[in-house]
C-alpha cells in the first residue's frame, strides 16, 4: 500500500488514516475468517480480457508474483489454533532513501518503533535484494505509531507503511513445539526458492508444522503483469494474469482437551519434583494418531511470529532446560527397563525362553570381574518372564539378552521401531540407537563387549530412545504387533472445505512375532501395575497396563549415585471402566489408548513419570477421586520406587 501524502505542514487528518485504516481491515478480513468459508474469485467465464495498453519507451512489461493467503490450523475437533490477523509493518525502499536523509530518517524511525539506530542500518545493509525490493525493518507495529509513520513521508522519504497478514497462534505456548512458528525468509533459503515464487521480503515456515507443511499452507502465488522504468522501478501494475490461490488449513490429530490435559499433568510433576524438562505423548494405538504431545519447557511461538527481540531470543537459547528442543522427538536418552519389552519379546519370539519357564533373580550376574546388581541388590527368586516383567528384574533381563546376544536383541529392536525415525510428519526428529556389533565396529572400531550386551538387555548402555518412539513400542504392543508412522496432521482441507488429503494410517511395519508373544507382554505389562511396583496406580477405576523405566546418565554424586531418569509407558484396555476386576483383560489387543510420560533428571523418591501419568489419566476419564501420591516426588539420592 502505498504511503498517504501529506502537505508539509505535517497536519495530522485521523479521518485520512482511518479510511486507510478501514480499507486495509476491509481488504484483509479473509484473513481472519475461517478457509472453509472463503471462496476464490476470478475473471467470469468467457469475460473479455483487457486490452493491453501501449508501453511507452524505456518502460518494460514484466511477470511479478502475487503473494496467497497462508491456510489455517485447527485440531482434530476443527478448533482453531493458527489464523491470520492484518498488521502493519513498516519498511524502506532504498532506491527512494537519499544517502544524505539516511542517518535522520534512521534516527527518527528509531525513535518512532522504539529501537536503536543501528539495527535499522543493519537490517538496510543486510538486505539481499535490489535496491528496489523493500527492506522490512518492523513487523506488527502498533497503529498509532503506524499512523504517524504514514503521515510523515515528507520527512521520511522511502519509508512505506503497508498491512500484511501476521500469524497468530492463538493458545500460545500449548502448542508452540508442534505449530513451530513463521519468520522472514534468509538469503540462503531465498536464493534456492525464488525459482517458486518466493520474494525477498516473504515470511516462510521456519519449525514444527509451519515448516513441515510449508508448501499446502503457503499456497500458490499468483501473478501480475507490471510496468517498470529502466532502472527497475515499478511504475504501475497493469493486470493480474493469474490469481493467488489461498494455502490449504491443516486439520490436525491432536485433541486440544487432550493437550491441556497433558500440559497440565507434566507441569504439576515438574514443578512438585524440581524437574527442568520432560514430554508426553499420548496416541491412538489403532491409528498411529497422536492425540497429545507436550515437551516442557517450551516457548510461546507468538514471540516469533511478532517478531522476536535479540534479547529474548538469546534467552531461549542460554537456557539449559532446553526450550526451543521439542523432547517428545528430538531428545535421546537411554529407555532404561521400557526396554525391556524388547527383550522379552525377542527371547519368547526366538524361543529362547519357555512361556512358564523360570529364571532366577539373584543379586547380581557376573561377567569377568564385574558385578551386576539387581536393583534392589537381593533379588527376587525364581520368575517367569510377567512376573520377571513385573518386579522389572534387572538380573533376569541380563541373562535374557545373554540368550539373545547383541544382534538378535538389535534385530527386535528395530521392529519395534528403536534405531530409527518413526517417520512423524514433523521436523528434526532424532533416530535414536540400537547397539549391534556392526555398528560398533563401524563407529568405535571394537565388537560389542559382553558386559555391554547386558545394559543393552534393560535399556542402558548404548541405547537411545525418544519418547515418541517408546509411545510407539507400546502402541504397537497394545495392539497386537502392528507398529504404525504417528501422525499428527489428519486432513489438509482446500480453501473450499473440499477434503485434498484424507487420513489414512500407515503401517511402518507387522512386528514379526507370534501373537501369544503380544499377549504374553501385555499380561505382564498389566501385572506390573496389578504387583503394586507402581504403588496405588491399580486402585484407579481403570484398567492400566504399562511398564516404568529408571535410565542413569551423566556423573555420579558424593555418595556414587549416579542421577537417572524416570520414564512410564503403558495403555489402557478399549474397556478400561472395570473397577471389580483386579487383574483387567488386556489379553484383547483393542487399546484406544497409549501412552509414555518422560522425566529428566527426576531425582525422585518415586517414579515421577507415573505420578504425572495417573494425573493424565484422571482428567481424561473425569476421575474426581485424587490418586497421586505428591510424597513420591520428593528429591532423593536414592530410588526406593519401581524401576
Amino acid at each position: 500500500m502505498s504511503t498517504l501524502q501529506t502537505p508539509a505542514t505535517h497536519e495530522r487528518r485521523p479521518l485520512r488514516f482511518a479510511v486507510f485504516a478501514f480499507a486495509a481491515v476491509v481488504m484483509l478480513g479473509g484473513l481472519t475468517a475461517r478457509l472453509f468459508a472463503m471462496q476464490l474469485a476470478g475473471n467470469p467465464a468467457g469475460a473479455p480480457a483487457a486490452a493491453a495498453a501501449p508501453v511507452p519507451a524505456g518502460l518494460q512489461i514484466v511477470s511479478e508474483p502475487v503473494p496467497s493467503t497462508r491456510g489455517l490450523i485447527y485440531d482434530r475437533t476443527k478448533h482453531l489454533l493458527v489464523e491470520n490477523v492484518p498488521t502493519f509493518t513498516v519498511s524502506i525502499l532504498p532506491a527512494d532513501l537519499p544517502l544524505s536523509q539516511q542517518p535522520q530518517v534512521v534516527g527518527s524511525l528509531a525513535g518512532l518503533l522504539g529501537t536503536s539506530a543501528t539495527a535499522i542500518t543493519t537490517a538496510l545493509d543486510s538486505a539481499s535484494g535490489s535496491r528496489f525490493d523493500p527492506v522490512t525493518i518492523a513487523n506488527d507495529v502498533p497503529e498509532q505509531t503506524a499512523r504517524l509513520i504514514a503521515e510523515d513521508n515528507l520527512t521520511l522519504p522511502g519509508v512505506d507503511v503497508t498491512v500484511e497478514a501476521r500469524r497468530d497462534y492463538l493458545d500460545g505456548p500449548l502448542f508452540s513445539q508442534l505449530l513451530g512458528y513463521t519468520g522472514p525468509i534468509d538469503a540462503t533459503t531465498y536464493a534456492s526458492l525464488q525459482g517458486q515464487g518466493y520474494l525477498s521480503d516473504d515470511w516462510i515456515g521456519k519449525t514444527g508444522l509451519e515448516s513441515q507443511y510449508e508448501t499446502a499452507l503457503r499456497g500458490t502465488y499468483g501473478v501480475q503483469q507490471v510496468e517498470k522504468d529502466g532502472t527497475g522501478r515499478t511504475v504501475r501494475v497493469l493486470s493480474t494474469t493469474t490469481p493467488p490461490q489461498s494455502g490449504d488449513s491443516l486439520i490436525l490429530t491432536i485433541d486440544a482437551k487432550e493437550q491441556r490435559y497433558a500440559q497440565q499433568a507434566l507441569d504439576w510433576g515438574l514443578k512438585l519434583s524440581g524437574s527442568k524438562r520432560g514430554a508426553i505423548v499420548v496416541e491412538n494405538p489403532q491409528t498411529g494418531e497422536i492425540l497429545a504431545m507436550v515437551s516442557e519447557p517450551t516457548y510461546d511461538d507468538n514471540l516469533f511470529a511478532r517478531g522476536i527481540s535479540t534479547a529474548d531470543y538469546q534467552k531461549l537459547l542460554a537456557n539449559p532446560a532446553l526450550p526451543l528442543m521439542n523432547h517428545a522427538i528430538s531428545d535421546i536418552q537411554p529407555p532404561g527397563s521400557t526396554y525391556k519389552l524388547v527383550t522379552g519379546t525377542g527371547v519368547l519370539a526366538d524361543k529362547k525362553l519357555g512361556l512358564n519357564e523360570l529364571v532366577l533373580s539373584k543379586p547380581y550376574v557376573q561377567v569377568g570381574s564385574t558385578l551386576f546388581w539387581e536393583w534392589n541388590h537381593l533379588g527376587w527368586g525364581p520368575l517367569d518372564i510377567k512376573d520377571a516383567f513385573a518386579h522389572s528384574a534387572d538380573t533376569v533381563f541380563y541373562q535374557l539378552a545373554q540368550r539373545l546376544g547383541i544382534d538378535r536383541l538389535g534385530y527386535w529392536g528395530t521392529q519395534y521401531g528403536f534405531g530409527q525415525p518413526t517417520g512423524i510428519d514433523l521436523p528434526a526428529e532424532s533416530a535414536g540407537l540400537v547397539p549391534t556389533n556392526q555398528w560398533k565396529l563401524d563407529t568405535l572400531g571394537e565388537s560389542i563387549y559382553p558386559g555391554e550386551v547386558l545394559q543393552a538387555g534393560i535399556g542402558q548402555g548404548y541405547d537411545l530412545a525418544t519418547p515418541l518412539q517408546v509411545a510407539n513400542a507400546y502402541s504397537a504392543l497394545a495392539n497386537g504387533g502392528t507398529l504404525y508412522q504417528p501422525q499428527v496432521v489428519r486432513e489438509i482441507v482446500s480453501p473450499d472445505g473440499t477434503v485434498v488429503r484424507p487420513f489414512t494410517p500407515k503401517v511402518i511395519r507387522k512386528i514379526a512375532a507370534p501373537g501369544w508373544v503380544f499377549t504374553t507382554m501385555r499380561e505382564a505389562a498389566r501385572r506390573v501395575v496389578a504387583s503394586r511396583n507402581t504403588y496405588n496406580l491399580v486402585d484407579m477405576p481403570i484398567v492400566v497396563a504399562g511398564k516404568t523405566g529408571t535410565a542413569e546418565f551423566g556423573l555420579r554424586d558424593k555418595n556414587g549415585v549416579l542421577p537417572y531418569h524416570n520414564w512410564f509407558a503403558g495403555f489402557i484396555p478399549k474397556a478400561a471402566w472395570t473397577k471389580d476386576n483386579p487383574t483387567g483383560d488386556v489379553s484383547k489387543p483393542d487399546s484406544q489408548l497409549a501412552f509414555c510420560v518422560f522425566i529428566y533428571d527426576a531425582g525422585t523418591l518415586g517414579n515421577t513419570a507415573t505420578e504425572v501419568a495417573k494425573y493424565f489419566l484422571q482428567l481424561h476419564y473425569g476421575i474426581t477421586k485424587d490418586y497421586r501420591l505428591p510424597q513420591l516426588l520428593q528429591r532423593t539420592n536414592f530410588y526406593e520406587g519401581g524401576r
